[in-house]
């Protein structure tokens, strides 16, 4: 299955990345690619909580410093971390709406 899925570094995880739509597979295939992803989506709060925990540690140095200049830096990587977790959860979420597409077609 991993011709169906590249890594992204930046997220952490594997996303889709088919060269068709996913209904231009046989069912099998659908069920397979399915079945991969999901197992992917398992792992994505996981990946959210050890990027939350990359926050909380940020945060702690940020209130502790003093430095102008590295304030600025931490918060740029809070803010990029941030922006990781949102993207985390727009895909988690995105697969609700294809497997209920699925399960009503």
């Amino acid at each position: 299955m991993e011709q169906f899925f590249s890594y992204d570094s930046r997220l952490g995880i594997p996303i889709p990345d088919m060269e068709k739509s996913l209904d231009k597979y046989s069912p099998e295939i659908q069920e397979k690619i399915l079945f991969s992803w999901e197992q992917i989506r398992g792992s994505i709060p996981d990946r959210i909580k050890e990027l939350e925990h990359s926050i909380n540690e940020k945060q702690a140095a940020l209130s502790n410093e003093s430095n102008f200049e590295k304030s600025c830096e931490l918060n740029t990587e809070i803010a990029g971390l941030a922006s990781i977790i949102n993207d985390l959860w727009l895909w988690y979420r995105a697969t609700d709406a294809v497997v209920e597409e699925k399960m009503h077609t």
